[in-house]
């Protein structure tokens, strides 16, 4: 009994020293009268990544766990007060059980009004951006709820910007140095720009938008092959768009350490890919085993690889991962489960899906859009050039009620806070592409999904 208790006393010593953060309580008061300022709008940016926002209660409070390693800065804003004096980004050193109070002084500056708010009806589109100048070529969601947009003047090929939008304003403009063909996200869901020659990734400064090249191959080589992060956890795949088979793996950086969580692979397309091997001509089969000798890899997958990839039958697989909250979900198409794990890639359950089987009939896209801030999952169908969404339930399998776009044929569908984004251009119409929204028929609450950081460059 007294071994036992001794433990747990060296585990709770332990857990104390080895503790990273403290709590910071923010009080904000009137500084004429003294009374409290209820719903203040606080941001808290640790090092450059903004990890957390909240409003004041109505007694003025909002609590924060910050980091005792870092320096944690803090921005409020309010509608009718402004900060007195600003908070001092300084690292706040503590304990867990210590709560270490700021008090922020605000004065009253003067009402302001706020422009007309417009809340469109449960399946009719709303304008979000529209120009007479730039179509929209693609777009992106940011942190701080602004939009980045790809956009081009008259076509892809006499050049390209970049725009960054509020929902209202312009805030920024910048002519790309090459032709953009598409906004991608990494690992930490930052944006980027991809062109034909190089990756350009997007920085914020002063409500202004940079970009900084990246090499390409570089880029695809070690950053894209990430999918997602939790916690110390990596998740990438070997993926090879000529191959009918890839695996998930996890690396841990505390300890260095890979695991395989999945094997995705298409059965069929795989005998298939290596028969290929059979009805090639005698040179191609002595290229192929020189190629084994000289790599290692079977002469079977280097024809597969060089002429069964080429043909109509071969399909590129699809099974993608997403993260919300502490759970990866994996959707293997090809085993026709749906795969959940726990953030460190133990499996935890599996429940059969049919919604992808028949994609003729029911015009499944091979195409599934998670909600940016809620996390929930959606399956992308077209029927006769209108695009259906149906809510897929990740504890059940169930799919709901399909859920169809106003318009024919839209482009870039996107799913952010219950609405769906997308552009379009009516057809043969001299309208540029527009970007549209429309809310569903669903109320689900934010979760925690992988919204990237918000980066600003440093002032000079």
């Amino acid at each position: 009994m007294k071994s036992i208790t001794y433990l747990a006393f060296l585990l709770l010593i332990s857990s104390t020293a080895f503790s990273q953060t403290t709590t910071v309580r923010i009080i904000t008061k009137d500084r004429s009268n003294g009374d409290p300022v209820s719903r203040a709008y606080i941001r808290q940016y640790q090092g450059d990544s903004l990890v957390g926002s909240q409003y004041t209660s109505l007694k003025g409070t909002a609590y924060f766990r910050v980091s005792t390693r870092e320096i944690t800065r803090f921005e409020l804003e309010h509608i009718a007060f402004n900060l007195l004096e600003e908070i001092p980004a300084k690292v706040f050193p503590g304990k867990p059980s210590d709560t270490l109070t700021i008090q922020a002084r605000m004065y009253y500056s003067k009402e302001r009004l706020i422009d007309e708010v417009v809340v469109k009806p449960i399946g009719v589109p709303d304008t979000v951006f529209e120009s007479t100048r730039v179509s929209v070529n693609d777009f992106e969601f940011l942190p701080d709820n602004n939009l980045l947009l790809l956009t081009y003047p008259k076509n892809l090929k006499k050049g390209t910007e970049l725009v960054l939008y509020d929902g209202s304003n312009l805030l920024g403009e910048i002519p790309l140095p090459e032709k953009g063909e598409e906004l991608i996200r990494d690992y930490r869901g930052n944006p980027h720009v991809l062109t034909e020659k190089n990756v350009y990734g997007i920085l914020q400064k002063n409500r202004q938008i940079q970009i900084a090249q990246i090499e390409k191959e570089y880029y695809m080589t070690y950053i894209a092959p990430i999918v997602d992060t939790a916690f110390t956890k990596y998740y990438f795949s070997n993926f090879n768009p000529n191959y009918p088979a890839f695996d998930y793996f996890t690396f841990d950086i505390v300890d260095s350490s890979y695991r395989k969580i999945a094997k995705v692979q298409d059965d069929l397309m795989m005998e298939l890919y290596r028969s290929e091997f059979k009805w090639v001509d005698v040179r191609t089969k002595l290229w192929a085993k020189e190629k084994e000798n000289e790599t290692g890899v079977d002469k079977e997958v280097w024809v597969g690889m060089y002429y069964f990839t080429n043909s109509i039958y071969y399909k590129e697989l699809y099974a993608p991962i997403f993260e919300r909250n502490d759970s990866v979900f994996l959707f293997d198409h090809y085993k026709n489960l749906f795969f959940k794990y726990s953030y460190q890639g133990d499996l935890i359950d599996s429940i059969p899906i049919y919604y992808h089987l028949q994609p003729k009939e029911n015009g499944w896209k091979k195409h599934l859009i998670q909600d940016y801030e809620t996390g929930e999952i959606y399956i992308h169908y077209e029927l006769a050039g209108k695009a259906q969404l149906r809510h897929f339930d990740t504890n059940t399998g169930k799919l709901s009620l399909p859920v169809e776009l106003r318009f024919k044929y839209p482009e870039n569908i996107q799913i952010k806070g219950n609405s769906v984004y997308y552009i379009y251009r009516p057809f043969e119409s001299t309208q540029k592409k527009y970007l549209y929204r429309e809310r569903l028929p669903f109320e689900y609450k934010n979760q925690k999904t992988n919204k990237g950081t918000l980066v600003e460059l440093a002032k000079p």
